[in-house]
């Protein structure tokens, strides 16, 4: 009887020991469930890998929720900036702008990134007649004084 114990406790602790490697080797978290420093640490290394025209579903898949987020309607499109940490300033416990790298994003497309895209951005005049988004279509229309 105590034979058959000592085989049935072995065999949980060997199952157990695979599912653990199992999971160590296949599973990935998410960015926002890392540290703040491995997810910066991971957001520098995939920023190095980005490329003009991937789209922003794409980009938040890869990256995850970004930090902050700023978005207008210029004459030429829709522009949004995405904000991701990607290195250290201040340890105050705050993820700030200047501790993140900007995405630009126009009509839902990735046109640039790094240190002058804010400005670039920031430039950017607003259009006379903006642009809506209807969430649940995704049809543009425009704004009219009523709405407002």
């Amino acid at each position: 009887m105590n034979n058959k114990v000592s085989y049935i406790i072995g065999g949980i602790f060997i199952a157990y020991l695979i599912f653990v490697a199992v999971v160590m080797v296949v599973y990935e978290p998410k960015p926002e469930d890392r540290s703040w420093e491995d997810r910066q640490a991971y957001n520098q290394q995939k920023v190095t890998e980005l490329s003009f025209g991937t789209p922003e579903t794409d980009i938040i898949q890869m990256l995850g929720r970004a930090d902050f987020v700023e978005a207008k309607t210029a004459q030429d499109g829709l522009y949004k900036v995405l904000f991701y940490r990607t290195h250290h300033v201040k340890s105050d416990g705050k993820t700030t702008k200047d501790e993140c790298t900007p995405l630009l994003f126009r009509d839902g497309l990735l046109v640039a990134w790094g240190e002058n895209t804010f400005e670039q951005y920031l430039s950017l005049p607003i259009a006379d007649n903006a642009v809506e988004l209807d969430i649940d279509d995704s049809e543009k229309r425009p704004s009219t004084s009523s709405d407002l």
